[in-house]
């Protein structure tokens, strides 16, 4: 965030004293839509509440209240000593099958893509053995860094076979929406997670100084027919992305 337009940003965040709307609500609303527009980005640091009530002309009581709303939600962070700031780590959780781009709009964060290439080649015998294809067929192979309010996140390669993405440029910014345009949604996912150091070239395209840690994600998903309809290689931050599972018991007394 540059501090040279910190007042500018932050004098968005005013009321409107004719929208029946309470204030704390209104403060709530230009928050989340400040930090999705990208203007607030990861980790940036909120102001102290009394420097945001004279920048948007309400009470430290309305401030407080607004900025409680937006911890509770995950949007905001609080750190006792340090201060407020846009939530610096994004969970996803395990059991729940999302694509990268719906699960980051369910956050408040907009989604996005730099292509790294959109290609049709030849299968790796490796991957011809993840998607069950032969190992002559063609595959789609989508290469692309992602990103949560114009930062870098995850570098994601996704291979499907060209059975069911004919042509790579079918695919906008997001591949799951393409699938499911051609009624292709998958039902179940494996998922394997690695933790290791970033190689070089993703320490320069996702923007990190070395040595940085990345989780390297391996994901195969399946149509209801119990076919694999791709497999998705990627690596997240490890500074910005947790992965979270929620366990239960057998039901037998521990």
């Amino acid at each position: 965030m540059d501090t040279m337009t910190l007042e500018q940003i932050f004098a968005a965040l005013t009321p409107n004293p004719d929208d029946p709307k309470p204030l704390y609500l209104q403060l709530e609303d230009r928050l989340r839509a400040l930090i999705t527009s990208g203007a607030l980005r990861l980790g940036d640091a909120m102001p102290p509440e009394r420097e945001l009530a004279e920048m948007t002309g309400v009470s430290r009581v309305t401030i407080r209240k607004a900025l409680a709303q937006l911890v509770q939600a995950g949007i905001l962070t609080q750190k006792p000593g340090a201060g407020t700031f846009v939530a610096g780590r994004i969970e996803q959780p395990l059991s729940v099958l999302l694509g990268f781009s719906e699960d980051m709009r369910a956050r408040g964060y907009e989604p996005g893509s730099i292509w790294i290439n959109k290609i049709v080649s030849g299968v790796s015998p490796d991957e011809a053995m993840s998607l069950g294809i032969a190992p002559n067929a063609r595959v789609v192979r989508l290469k692309r860094i992602r990103t949560a309010n114009g930062q870098p996140i995850a570098i994601e390669t996704a291979v499907t076979s060209q059975h069911y993405i004919e042509d790579p440029d079918m695919v906008g910014d997001s591949f799951y929406e393409a699938l499911r345009v051609r009624h292709l949604l998958p039902v179940r996912a494996l998922q394997r997670i690695r933790a290791r150091i970033a190689s070089q070239e993703e320490q320069q395209l996702l923007q990190l100084e070395a040595p940085a840690a990345v989780l390297e994600i391996e994901r195969r998903s399946f149509l209801p027919d119990g076919k694999v309809l791709e497999v998705t290689f990627s690596s997240y931050r490890a500074d910005l992305y947790d992965f979270v599972v929620e366990l239960g018991t057998s039901g037998e007394k521990i």
